[in-house]
Order: C-alpha cells, then sequence, then structure tokens
C-alpha cells in the first residue's frame, strides 16, 4: 500500500483536479491520507495564476522537501498549473521537486508515481500553447473528447477513467462544467496553458450533480475558466439556461451558485434564468478588472463603468438583495490618473458585496509584458492602498445596508456558528454569524435576520 497526501492551492478548478487525482490514485491502490508529513508522496497542486501564487507554490514545493527526513515522506511531486506553465524550466529551478507533471500526465498518475517511489524518474514536459491542441472552430471541439464513464463501483469518471474523489466532507462542491478559454485578456496566461474552452456534456455535469449529492454536498459551485460561454462549442449558447433548472431539480440540491462570468457576455437570458429559477442563488461574481473604457481596451477587454453599472441595475431590478463581487486590476500598463479615477468613481457607486483589488504585475507569454509605459511600482501600491482603503469601507457600508434583512444561512463551523448566507461565495467572501441558543450543525440551512456586522461579515438572529 503507498500512501499519497494532495495539496490544493490556488482555485476551485485545482480542487477538483485534486479530487480526480485523487480518485485515480485510489482506485489504483493508493491510500490517500490528509497530512503531507503522513504520506510517502506528498503531491502539490500547484497555481501558476499571479505572482504571489507561484511564491506561495514553491514554498509548499520546499516545506514538503524538508519533510522527506522525517522517515515517511520519500517523493515531492508538483502537478497543476504552475508545473504546466513551465514545466522543465520549472524542474531546472526546483530540484527540490521529485518531479514536475503536466496535465497529460494525470491519465497515468498512478504510473508516474510508482516509477519515481521505484528510484526511476519521469522527465519534466516542454511546455507548449496548449491552445494548439483542440480545433480552432469552437463546434469542431466536442469530437476530441472521450465519452464519460462510471466504474464498477459506481464513481463517476470524467473522460478515460478519471474518477473524482472527495477530499473532505463541506456541504459545499465545485463542479466544474467546462475548462480553457477563448478569451484574449492582454494581462492573462491562463488560456495558453489550460487550453482552449471546452464545454463538459450537460448529462456528465448532471450525473457528476447527482454523484456529488449522495456524497452529502447540498451546494454547487459551477465552475470554469468563463461560465457565460458554456455551451458555444455544443451549438447552443443558451444550454446551461436550459441546465440549470434540471440541476434545481436533483433531489437533495438546496443551492446552486455561478462562478466566473463575463460582464461582456452577461446575456439577458442567462440573467433571468438565474433569477427565476428555484435554488439558483442571485450571486454574481462579475469579472469587471477595471472601469476605464480606454484601459479596458488595452487589456483586450470590453465595457466600462457606466455599462457595467447599467448592469448591476440590471440585476437588482430584478432581485434587490442580489450578492455581487468583482475583481479589479490596479496599476495596468499606462494607467493614467484620470483612468484610476475612473475604477474609483465606479466602485464608489457599484455597491458591491465583495472586491478584490490586486496590483498589476507582469506575467510571462502576456501581451501585456511588452506593453510600454509601465507604472512606477511605488505609484502602483499608492493606488492599491488608496482603493483597498476606499474598498473596505464601502463593503461594510452594504453589510449595513443588510441589517434588517431575511438570510438563509448554511453552516460550515458548528463551534463559530459560522456560515454563507446567498449573497456569499465560499472562501473569497465575508461570512454570516448566527446568535443564538440553538446549535446549529454543519450542513443545515437556517433563515435568520441580520442584526449587526463586524466589518464584512454578517451578524444574525435564527428565525
Amino acid at each position: 500500500m503507498r500512501t499519497v497526501a494532495l495539496v490544493t492551492l490556488g482555485c476551485s478548478r485545482n480542487e477538483v483536479d485534486s479530487e480526480e487525482l485523487a480518485g485515480r490514485l485510489e482506485a489504483d491502490g493508493w491510500t490517500l491520507v490528509e497530512n503531507a508529513a503522513d504520506a510517502e508522496v506528498a503531491l502539490i497542486n500547484t497555481c501558476g495564476f499571479i505572482e504571489s501564487a507561484k511564491k506561495d507554490s514553491v514554498d509548499a514545493l520546499l516545506e514538503a522537501h524538508s519533510l522527506k527526513g522525517n522517515g515517511v515522506t520519500r517523493a515531492v511531486v508538483a502537478v497543476g498549473c504552475m508545473a504546466e506553465r513551465y514545466g522543465s524550466e520549472l524542474a531546472d529551478a526546483l530540484p527540490e521537486a521529485d518531479a514536475i507533471l503536466g496535465f497529460d500526465d494525470y491519465l497515468d498518475i498512478s504510473q508516474r508515481l510508482q516509477t519515481i517511489m521505484a528510484g526511476g524518474s519521469v522527465a519534466a514536459h516542454t511546455p507548449k500553447d496548449r491552445r494548439s491542441l483542440l480545433p480552432i472552430a469552437p463546434s469542431e471541439r466536442q469530437a476530441t473528447k472521450p465519452a464519460p464513464i462510471v466504474d464498477a463501483a459506481g464513481n463517476l469518471g470524467q473522460g478515460q477513467r478519471i474518477i473524482r474523489k472527495r477530499l473532505d466532507s463541506a456541504p459545499v462542491a465545485p463542479l466544474k462544467i467546462a475548462s480553457g478559454c477563448d478569451r484574449r485578456c492582454s494581462f492573462c496566461a491562463i488560456p495558453s496553458f489550460r487550453g482552449s474552452f471546452i464545454s463538459r456534456r450537460p448529462t456528465e455535469i448532471l450525473d457528476e450533480a447527482k454523484w456529488l449529492v449522495d456524497q452529502g454536498v447540498t451546494e454547487l459551485f459551477l465552475v470554469s475558466e468563463n461560465t457565460t460561454s458554456y455551451g458555444k462549442d455544443l451549438g447552443d449558447l443558451k444550454i446551461l439556461e436550459k441546465i440549470l433548472p434540471e440541476m434545481a431539480a436533483i433531489d437533495g440540491v438546496e443551492r446552486i451558485r455561478l462562478s466566473y462570468l463575463q460582464p461582456a457576455e452577461m446575456r439577458p437570458s442567462l440573467l433571468q434564468a438565474m433569477i427565476a429559477t428555484e435554488k439558483v442563488v442571485p450571486y454574481f461574481d462579475l469579472s469587471f478588472q477595471h472601469a476605464s473604457e480606454t484601459l479596458l481596451r488595452r487589456m483586450r477587454r470590453f465595457g466600462d463603468g457606466e455599462k457595467f453599472l447599467h448592469l448591476i441595475n440590471q440585476i437588482r431590478a430584478l432581485s434587490p438583495e442580489a450578492g455581487i463581487r468583482s475583481n479589479v486590476i490596479v496599476g495596468f500598463p499606462g494607467e493614467s490618473e484620470s483612468e484610476f479615477q475612473d475604477l474609483v468613481d465606479f466602485v464608489s457607486e457599484a455597491r458591491m458585496d465583495a472586491i478584490g483589488v490586486f496590483s498589476y504585475s507582469d506575467e510571462d507569454k502576456t501581451e501585456a509584458l511588452t506593453h510600454e509605459n509601465k507604472v512606477d511600482q511605488d505609484v502602483i501600491n499608492a493606488r492599491v492602498e488608496q482603493l483597498s482603503t476606499l474598498v473596505d469601507e464601502l463593503l461594510m457600508q452594504r453589510a449595513e445596508e443588510r441589517i434588517g434583512e431575511k438570510v438563509r444561512v448554511l453552516i460550515e463551523d458548528e463551534e463559530l456558528q459560522e456560515g454563507r448566507a446567498d449573497h456569499q461565495g465560499p472562501e473569497v467572501d465575508g461570512s454570516t454569524f448566527l446568535q443564538g441558543r440553538t446549535r446549529h450543525k454543519v450542513g443545515e440551512y437556517v433563515d435568520a435576520i441580520v442584526s449587526e456586522v463586524s466589518g464584512v461579515d454578517l451578524i444574525a438572529v435564527a428565525l
């Protein structure tokens, strides 16, 4: 019996990848353990999105390497986006890792680890632009996908025998509906190492949703690199609107949450479906990134502050209590004072529930890397501090607006009586804390009234 521990960094899409890797390994006889210190192989699922994420991934690999003197841990292996993105380059720079495996190794992950444990070596792959692996025309991509299977034990498989195993017992779980991205944002390298956009088949998604419910999940968190593009390669861009009611009808599903919505691709039919479909929470994770029209064009993105505010007003006209979150980038090359002020003005008017403020950093093999007029780092830092301070105040004000509002809270921490209301996404948004004599268990849904706030978090009294 071989033991392996998965350490996952980055986004919820990586969480799904880890659970698929775990399923494959367990199916091939590996024993999964929770802590890397207790495992013969520490499998680090890295993130390669931005510089800080890459640093966290390297730190995790070095920390796992330090365990190799404990008499248990024998190998440290890197997988995930950073491993895929840099391959042999990362292997040369980080000899502490016993192997750097790319996405193409996932199919034979067990054999790869067996080879390493037997004293052999697995050559790190040479990175390539994964967009070249699929046809340019979205309509031709589905023919390249193998059909899903279900093994003898009833475990759902994606593609060729990839079996998913849950790595925790949380009542919420990510459900990947697509992978890759066809957009060409000038600051983003994700399409080059995640590949072109390809949707999973509706039956495959619904089958996995049922499987997750059987595992105790009640909130399904639909994830992809671009959820609003779902169906473009299936010949029906509105197919998501048809899937949502079917998913909501699954016995045991209590909440469905969509993530990674592109503002420029938000269509009226999807907006209506999200609001009208029972169990789909009115939660809009909109990737604005900035509000200046001229700067957004340099980012290879569409829209402006006025159009974004119009979209927000449309959402609130249909659902006044809807939750809206976004991320913004400060200090993109050439960002002028007036362009930065456009962002400040937009954020001030938008009344969003959660905003991530990120400073621009050059990323390898992106168009923005070659842009001139880079903003001085001291200026970027000052702007980030200014906007972050403003955001903290605005989010607190938005939380205070919810005092007296009725919320439905999914309990996720019994000791703290902490959970999330419909407008609060997993991990990245605020929480709701319940007060009262009754102690609610993890997984319970509790109706409550917001009584006060603590920063961006809500404090509510159970009804």
